[in-house]
């Protein structure tokens, strides 16, 4: 078999930041890295837990909602895969990301979708370190540009 795209990334060079991982026809995937890989420090279940709730509750309903196909997290835990169409520039995409992380940074009451009829697993949440995780994406994106969505930029 291939060997898939993301496998392909030296995990062992990637630090923080936002990637474009593959284009396939009209999906851009963008790589948001919110952990080092290998580091030794991971997203904890409920932290992805709720920032994924947050994260796509806020994407589905901005301005590009018809334009996000996916929002979700990636098995290893350092991260989000979201999924957009090319109709939206990498510098919209970015924006998106820290408009998404200001959200979640400062959500304040019932993370939306968390009820037993909503949600397959829905008392495993933190919202703190969900917040905490936005304060430090929204650290890292402050200057990223469209030039840095290369893995290049991230060894």
């Amino acid at each position: 078999m291939e060997r898939i795209a993301s496998f392909a990334v030296d995990h062992d060079r990637l630090e923080k930041g936002m990637y474009i991982s593959r284009v396939d026809g009209d999906a851009v995937t963008y790589d948001i890295r919110m952990k080092k890989p290998n580091g030794g420090d991971y997203l904890g279940n409920g932290e992805l837990h709720t920032i994924e709730h947050l994260f796509a509750t806020f994407a589905r309903n901005s301005r590009f909602r018809k334009s996000v196909l996916y929002v979700g997290p990636m098995g290893c835990r350092t991260g989000f895969y979201l999924l957009l169409r090319d109709d939206v520039t990498g510098e919209e995409a970015i924006g998106l990301a820290r408009d998404s992380f200001a959200f979640i940074r400062d959500f304040e009451g019932v993370i939306p979708g968390s009820s037993r009829k909503e949600c397959g697993n829905y008392r495993e949440h933190d919202l703190p370190a969900a917040k905490e995780t936005a304060r430090d994406m929204l650290r890292v994106l402050e200057g990223w540009t469209g030039e840095m969505l290369s893995y290049d930029c991230g060894k």
